[in-house]
């Protein structure tokens, strides 16, 4: 008996020190990109006590378990939006998922779904060619355009980490030398070009490469990841930062696009930072990782979708992966924040490391609201000189009014040609809205879900946006290189009065001897139900030329205080070119003075009550003219039409009333203001006269000078009166 307790209590010990071996072991794996072991603890302790964690991981570990339910598939190449496509994207994705589930749960089902995956990439990869659907585009293998190989291969490798030790050498090798080496010289080496390019393509190249790199302990990979293709800083995540994001963090290619360059951005940033500490990334250039993320952030609409200017989809919003990610991550490096805690709520859910455990944590315990950002001006360009994005609002929450405007650079491929664009949300949705691309993402019918060709056709030309077209053609004649050389200007901006807040931009060009200034506002006044607009379009030319102003709107319209003539026997285009080939031009009408139209959306009416001109042309029209393939969407829009030198258009968008069609209830159908005349402007300044019922009056002027400044006085005579304010504006109710 004493020799058999000896014997069990050896064994007892044995396992007692191979088990804390084990753990010393696992304590000491340094994760190059998973979650370390302490991050697995934070979250393992928050399981079943937490709501934003449980509710996470539950929703992670069902969708990864349907995942390793079905059978492996990686079928060879396909076109864009295919059920080839979409599965390679699904598998990088179910491997993620998998590696986090592994991570945490220590289940090896996980780790070997990753390696059954892999092993059959591995025996794929090396027989593909150039993807033989590539369209123009730089090819990847296994997809159409290399962009989507780079954003495979980043979510593998943050897969391939987590199995990295659990893997034997042997499988190592193979995954290394039968994928990830003849991607990366893919990327690198056959399209150092595409590599080294400053744009979220790029971004997804450096970022993945040098996620890779970590993994395998390969640092030219990171190196180049970094600095570029030749190490020169000429490219790589640094000058991607560096050059695609002005000082204020804003990205020239939109909202839409920094949410998708986010993921490469924030996954990438956070291997540095656990791989490099010394670079200190989170600190460079002025914390630009954190005026990026809340930029982007603050590019959205009540709603949390983003403001979707240049080519951008009209429904993606902040639940979008990598803004998940970044609002966790945030929360962390940069310190609590209640607005982020606001966007949580709205997303729902955390994503599952370190940073998302403590912002649950938080959540859990402070009373949240959601997020009200204030007004803004975003400079942009890399050196924030050339241009800008400006956001007014007022209310709070879900019910703000929010008025926008685009003067800034032309946002690359991307872009479109829209200088002093605005855009107008209330009443929670857009109510003078942005086209946005033209595409049926990843629906393989529509041209493969790739961009359609009405996109250049029309939504990208000017007469598609809410800005000034001269000549019926788009600003710098729709060639997009004659635009990446100019910007908007930033003229002025002022949001400290709530009830009064004003932005004024320039474009001065984008058209060969035409200048323009736009100057908006939005304005509280008790005498009004909601916040209204008031816009002063100013354009200048020693030469006449015809000047279009469209505005685009949702909604049916309800009446008018003039005539039109109504073309229902014959629609014909407006023009051949520069989108005017896909305007019907429905009816149209020659307002002798001010004028007015009201149209209703949803449960709210709007005027827009503008000012008259002699020869003025009033253009009814509707989008999807030269359009066989119906590929547009079909929507309607005014255009006002004057020739001359020298011009203002000035006008009122004004919110009104109610409507409710199931209690048939209709509450102030007509607006207040009824009209909008323009006294006069010259190169110092110009003066609006706005009436309304009720003996209603406001003057307004706007300053036209060179050189802005809210504190000096001006003074201007038209018509025999002298009109005098001090500053950039004036916006004087007579009582």
């Amino acid at each position: 008996m004493n020799r058999f307790f000896r014997f069990f209590m050896m064994v007892v010990l044995m396992g007692g020190l191979l088990s804390c071996s084990q753990e010393s072991n696992a304590n000491k794996i340094k994760y190059k990109l998973s979650l370390s072991e302490q991050e697995v603890k934070d979250i393992n302790r928050l399981l079943g006590k937490n709501d934003l964690i449980t509710k996470s991981f539950n929703s992670l570990k069902e969708a990864t378990d349907f995942a390793l339910s079905i059978d492996i598939d990686v079928p060879p190449p396909g076109e864009s939006g295919s059920y080839e496509h979409e599965r390679h994207k699904q598998n990088y994705l179910d491997m993620k998922s998998a590696g986090t589930m592994f991570r945490l749960t220590k289940d090896e089902k996980y780790a070997q779904f990753i390696k059954d995956m892999l092993d059959q990439y591995a025996e794929m990869y090396p027989e593909l060619g150039p993807h033989p659907l590539a369209h123009n585009q730089k090819p990847g293998r296994l997809f159409h355009q290399m962009l989507n190989e780079t954003v495979w291969l980043l979510h593998t490798a943050q897969a391939y980490d987590a199995v990295y030790t659990w893997l034997t050498p042997e499988d190592r090798q193979n995954y290394e030398k039968n994928i990830f080496n003849i991607m990366v010289q893919w990327f690198t080496v056959d399209h150092p070009q595409e590599f080294d390019r400053i744009h979220n393509h790029g971004m997804w190249a450096a970022a993945s490469v040098g996620m890779i790199g970590y993994v395998v302990e390969n640092q030219e990979w990171v190196d180049m990841a970094l600095y570029g293709t030749q190490k020169d800083g000429n490219g790589g995540f640094l000058a991607q930062i560096s050059q695609l994001f002005s000082p204020d963090g804003y990205y020239m290619e939109g909202a839409y696009y920094a949410r998708y360059a986010l993921q490469p951005f924030l996954f990438f940033a956070e291997a540095i930072e656990k791989n490099q500490p010394e670079l200190k990334i989170y600190e460079f250039k002025d914390q630009l990782i954190r005026k990026a993320f809340y930029s982007a952030l603050q590019m959205t609409y009540p709603n949390g979708t983003f403001i979707p200017i240049n080519d951008a989809s009209r429904s993606m919003d902040i639940n979008a992966p990598g803004v998940v990610y970044g609002t966790s991550l945030m929360y962390d490096r940069y310190g609590p924040d209640d607005n982020l805690l606001g966007i949580a709520d709205i997303q729902n859910k955390v994503y599952l490391n370190g940073s998302g455990a403590k912002l649950a944590k938080d959540y859990q315990q402070k009373e949240v609201k959601r997020p009200t950002w204030e007004s803004i001006e975003f400079r942009d360009g890399q050196d924030g000189k050339q241009g800008g994005f400006g956001l007014l609002r007022t209310g709070e929450g879900d019910d703000q009014t929010v008025l926008a405007m685009k003067y800034g650079v032309h946002g690359l491929d991307h872009g479109h040609f829209d200088k002093l664009h605005f855009m107008f949300w209330d009443q929670k949705r857009e109510v003078i809205p942005d086209y946005g691309y033209c595409r049926w993402i990843n629906i393989e019918p529509k041209f493969g879900g790739r961009y359609l060709p009405e996109n250049a056709t029309w939504a990208k030309q000017t007469i598609a946006h809410n800005t000034v077209v001269v000549d019926q053609v788009s600003q710098n004649r729709g060639i997009r290189k004659e635009a990446d050389d100019v910007h908007g200007k930033r003229f002025f901006f002022h949001a400290e009065n709530p009830d009064i807040q004003v932005m004024s931009a320039r474009a001065d060009d984008h058209y060969p001897g035409v200048t323009m200034q736009r100057t908006l506002f939005l304005v509280r006044d008790d005498a009004l139900d909601y916040p209204f607009v008031v816009d002063i379009y100013r354009l200048k030319s020693e030469s006449e030329h015809t000047y279009d102003y469209p505005i685009h709107y949702r909604g049916q319209i309800m009446a008018t205080s003039f005539e039109y003539k109504s073309n229902n026997n014959l629609l014909k285009p407006l023009g051949n070119a520069f989108g005017y080939q896909h305007i019907w031009n429905e009816a149209e009408a020659e307002p002798e003075t001010t004028g007015w139209v009201t149209w209703l959306d949803r449960h709210r009416f709007y005027t827009w009550i503008f000012s008259g001109a002699p020869n003025m042309k009033f253009y009814f029209a509707r989008t999807a003219a030269n359009d066989p393939n119906f590929n547009l969407m079909v929507e309607p829009l005014f255009i006002s039409r004057q020739t001359g030198k020298n011009h203002v258009f000035a006008s009122v968008i004004e919110p009104h009333g109610y409507f409710n069609e199931a209690s048939e209830e209709s509450k102030n159908a007509y607006s207040t203001i009824r009209a909008v005349k323009v006294i006069g402007h010259n190169d110092i300044g110009t003066v609006v006269h706005i009436l309304g019922d009720n003996n209603l009056e406001w003057f307004v002027t706007v300053y036209n000078g060179d050189n802005p400044d809210p504190t000096i006085e001006h003074s201007v005579r038209f018509r025999g009166e002298t009109f005098s304010w001090t500053g950039n504006y004036s916006l004087k109710k007579i009582k």
